[in-house]
């Protein structure tokens, strides 16, 4: 008999495709400053694990401040479900996320956060702000970071050194 997957082993499947995401080529046929957009790929599953979104950074491509891919991924999860809260749902990205990202995912009432590399200078999990952890708040979700950290941070670096 096969054991079941562990939790670990469940985040570090839905990680690879998160990082599979963002390791895409951007699709530049309409916007050339797409080939600059940072390379994070984020996804939404359901509470039985089902993929409702996937997306990645599309802030060059699209001129958008606020196209960060947790940003793209809720927005899609939330029109599949015809409901903003998504209560019950998975966000794997493969980078902290931002002040607005941790925020949206906060008010959008995400159960569990599983994310990548720590982004020192602008992560807001735990680097240099812990906003989901915010006692103040009415909403905090469960967080699992370093997920698959190596590889997610080689992503980034590979990007930044190009």
């Amino acid at each position: 008999m096969t054991e079941p997957p562990t939790r670990k082993q469940i985040h570090q499947q839905w990680m690879r495709r998160a990082l599979e995401i963002a390791s895409q080529p951007p699709d530049t046929t309409y916007q050339e400053n797409a080939a600059h957009d940072v390379p994070v790929g984020a996804l939404v599953l359901d509470e039985n694990g089902r993929e409702l979104a996937a997306e990645r950074n599309r802030r060059e491509a699209g001129a958008d401040p606020t196209a960060h891919a947790e940003i793209l991924a809720l927005r899609a999860a939330a029109a599949k479900r015809k409901e903003w809260r998504l209560t019950g749902c998975t966000l794997v990205v493969t980078l902290e996320p931002c002040t607005m990202c941790a925020g949206a995912l906060v008010l959008a009432r995400i159960d569990t956060l599983v994310f990548g590399a720590w982004e020192p200078k602008t992560g807001a999990v735990g680097s240099l702000w812990d906003v989901v952890r915010d006692r103040r708040l009415n909403h905090r979700p469960e967080v699992y970071a370093g997920v698959l950290e190596a590889e997610c941070s080689a992503l980034m670096r590979g990007f930044f050194d190009r």
